[in-house]
C-alpha cells in the first residue's frame, strides 16, 4: 500500500500542475485510504502537502504572467475567514457520532468524507455542462471582473468548504473562476494555484496540533514527490488542449468522488 501511496502522490502533483487543481481530492483519499490515516488528520495534512506543492507552481506560473495577482487576493481574505470559522467554530461543534443506531452509526469522520465527495461531484458536473460555454484564450489576462462582492462571496463559500474537508479548493476555484468570473482555463489554473496555497497553508497553520509531528517525515516525502509531478504537469500542461482539459477534469473529479461515495456509503 506504500508504494502505491506514493506513486499516487506523484499523480497529484502532475495533475495539480496541469490543471490547478486536484490536488486535495487525490491526497485526502492517499493519505485515507494508502497511510491509515485518520479522516480529521487526513483532512489537516493534506492541507500541508497541497499548500507546498501548490506554492511551488504558483511562484513558477507568477513568472509565466498567468496568474490574475488582484482576484487571488480578493478570494484570499474571505478565503482566510472561511476556514477560520470552518476549523474553530463548525468542526468543533459536531460530536464525534451524530447518529447511532442499530442500522446506521454516522461518525464525524465518515460525515466529513461523504460531504467531500458529494461536493466533488457537483462540482464535476458543473465543470462538465459547462463545456459548451468554453472560453478562449482571448480573453484578458488582467482584466479584473466587476462584480467584487461576487468573488468575495465565493472565496467565503471556498473557505468555509476547504476548513471543513480539507481540500485547497481548487476542484471548487477552477469552477467559480471559469464559470462565474469567465476566466480562460489556463488563467484560472495559474490563479488557483496562488489561492490554493494560501488557503491550504493557512488552514494547516491553524489546525496543526503537537501529536501531528509524527506525520511530519512521511508528509515531507509525499510533497517532494507532488513537487517532482508537479513540474510534470506545468510541463504537459502547454502541450495540451483547454477545453480538453476542462472536460478532462470535470470527469475525472466525478469519478474520484463516485468511488469515494460508494466507500464511505458502505460503512454507514
Amino acid at each position: 500500500m506504500l508504494i502505491l501511496g506514493y506513486i499516487s502522490s506523484f499523480i497529484m502533483g502532475t495533475l495539480l500542475g496541469l490543471i490547478g487543481a486536484g490536488g486535495s481530492i487525490l491526497t485526502v483519499p492517499i493519505l485515507f485510504y494508502f497511510f491509515g490515516q485518520d479522516a480529521i488528520f487526513a483532512t489537516t495534512n493534506s492541507l500541508f502537502v497541497v499548500g507546498i506543492a501548490a506554492l511551488v507552481g504558483a511562484a513558477i506560473q507568477l513568472k509565466k504572467r498567468d496568474t490574475n495577482i488582484k482576484v487571488g487576493m480578493y478570494f484570499a481574505g474571505p478565503s482566510f475567514l472561511g476556514i477560520y470559522i470552518a476549523r474553530y467554530l463548525l468542526l468543533p461543534s459536531l460530536p464525534d457520532i451524530l447518529i447511532s443506531s442499530s442500522t446506521i452509526t454516522l461518525t464525524k469522520p465518515l460525515l466529513i468524507m461523504i460531504i467531500f465527495s458529494i461536493i466533488m461531484a457537483s462540482s464535476s458536473w458543473a465543470m462538465i455542462r459547462s463545456n459548451n460555454s468554453f472560453q478562449t484564450e482571448s480573453l484578458k489576462l488582467y482584466s479584473t471582473p466587476s462584480n467584487l462582492f461576487g468573488i468575495g462571496l465565493t472565496g467565503l463559500i471556498v473557505g468555509t468548504i476547504t476548513g471543513f474537508v480539507g481540500a485547497g479548493g481548487g476542484f471548487l476555484i477552477i469552477p467559480a473562476l471559469v464559470i462565474l468570473l469567465k476566466f480562460s482555463v489556463r488563467q484560472a489554473a495559474a490563479t488557483s494555484l496562488a489561492i490554493i496555497a494560501g488557503n491550504s497553508l493557512f488552514g494547516f497553520a491553524i489546525s496543526f496540533r503537537s501529536e501531528q509531528t509524527e506525520y511530519c517525515p512521511l508528509l515531507l516525502i509525499i510533497c517532494a514527490l507532488g513537487i517532482a509531478g508537479m513540474f510534470l504537469g506545468l510541463k504537459l500542461s502547454s502541450r495540451m488542449n483547454e477545453k480538453y482539459l476542462k472536460s478532462s477534469f470535470g470527469y475525472f473529479t466525478l469519478l474520484v468522488a463516485s468511488l469515494i461515495l460508494w466507500d464511505q456509503g458502505g460503512r454507514l
